[in-house]
């Protein structure tokens, strides 16, 4: 059974498990989205574009100086999956 970060380590920081959370937080947001895109059959285009935007939205609310990361992690992965779901081009 894998620890939390917060057992593992007692030295850290309020701040750092704080960040921890926040990531933790994403993560689960990115991956709820992306298996509603892929899963929800009677989800449009237009549906799930919104959805890939809000999450953007949320991700750069969460972490507002990230938007490189945000495009080098999650923008790829949705583009994919939009792309291979709703056969865009």
């Amino acid at each position: 059974m894998r620890e939390s970060g917060e057992t593992r380590n007692p030295e850290r920081s309020q701040a750092e498990l704080e960040e921890l959370r926040k990531i933790r937080r994403l993560q689960v947001m990115m991956n709820m989205v992306m298996s509603v895109i892929s899963q929800d059959v009677n989800l449009s285009v237009e549906e799930a574009s919104a959805m890939v935007a809000d999450a953007k939205r949320a991700a750069l609310a969460m972490f507002p100086d990230k938007e490189l990361a945000y495009d080098l992690i999650y923008k790829p992965r949705l583009q994919r999956l939009m792309r291979e779901r709703f056969r865009l081009q």
